[in-house]
C-alpha cells in the first residue's frame, strides 16, 4: 500500500443532524463533540426490515 503525502489529503467535513438541524461537527463545541463521537451509530439489517416489511405489510396497506 503506498502512503499518500499529507499535501495531497483532502479534509473530509462530517456533518450531522442536531435537533432538526444538519450541522458540522467541527463547530462544535468541545463537550458536543465528544458527546457526538460517543454515540452508537445506527445500521439498519436488511433482513430484519425484509421480516418487518412482510409482517407488517397486510396490517398497514
Amino acid at each position: 500500500m503506498n502512503a499518500v503525502n499529507n499535501e495531497n489529503r483532502t479534509r473530509c467535513e462530517v456533518w450531522t443532524r442536531v435537533m432538526g438541524y444538519h450541522r458540522p461537527v467541527s463547530n462544535f463545541n468541545t463537550g458536543k463533540k465528544s458527546e457526538h463521537y460517543s454515540r452508537k451509530h445506527f445500521q439498519e439489517s436488511v433482513m430484519a426490515n425484509d421480516a418487518f416489511i412482510k409482517r407488517y405489510s397486510r396490517v398497514c396497506g
